[in-house]
């Protein structure tokens, strides 16, 4: 069975681009599956994502790091890809002519995952319906709130979390 996470990661991906979003989705359905393991499949989709976020935004060198990790991982999970509904082969093919386009530094382009299991695209298409979105819509590059919405976020929860873990740290220290 394919994760429903998976599938609104799919979702984001062809639906509304929002790769944040993808990588938000998975990375929290990795920490509950596969906590710790860099090596999990969730994590090599999570870095395509974050490579995508990048190089969308010029951020070349960025998207290079990430879709080497990416590409390293994914290529280690044939097997799995083929069970979550991806065409291994052509996924690695992509993620290579990726690579060369980042490396050359040519202008985003948006792609499409290789999905070669028809119920999974029935799933992914439902629910972009149900979320108006349309399946394999380009990229808006203009729209900055997607463009750069690790910078527009509100991080205030983040940014409590990471003082009160200080704070504790410093009173563990003391004592």
């Amino acid at each position: 069975m394919i994760p429903k996470a998976f599938i609104q990661y799919l979702v984001h991906f062809h639906g509304d681009r929002d790769y944040f979003e993808c990588h938000e989705v998975l990375e929290e359905y990795w920490k509950e599956v596969d906590p710790g393991n860099k090596e999990s499949i969730w994590v090599g989709f999570i870095q395509l994502a974050v490579s995508s976020y990048h190089y969308r935004r010029a951020n070349f060198s960025g998207a290079l790091r990430t879709h080497n990790k990416s590409a390293a991982i994914l290529n280690n999970h044939p097997q799995k890809c083929t069970e979550l509904g991806i065409d291994y082969p052509e996924l690695m093919k992509l993620i290579e002519e990726r690579k060369a386009r980042v490396i050359s530094h040519q202008p985003y382009r948006s792609i499409h995952l290789p999905i070669d299991n028809q119920d999974l695209l029935a799933q992914c298409l439902k629910e972009c319906e149900k979320q108006n979105l349309v399946w394999g819509e380009v990229s808006d590059t203009l729209d900055k709130s997607l463009v750069n919405k690790h910078s527009m976020r509100d991080r205030t929860d983040v940014i409590i979390e990471r003082k009160k873990a200080i704070e504790e740290r410093k009173y563990k220290k003391r004592q």
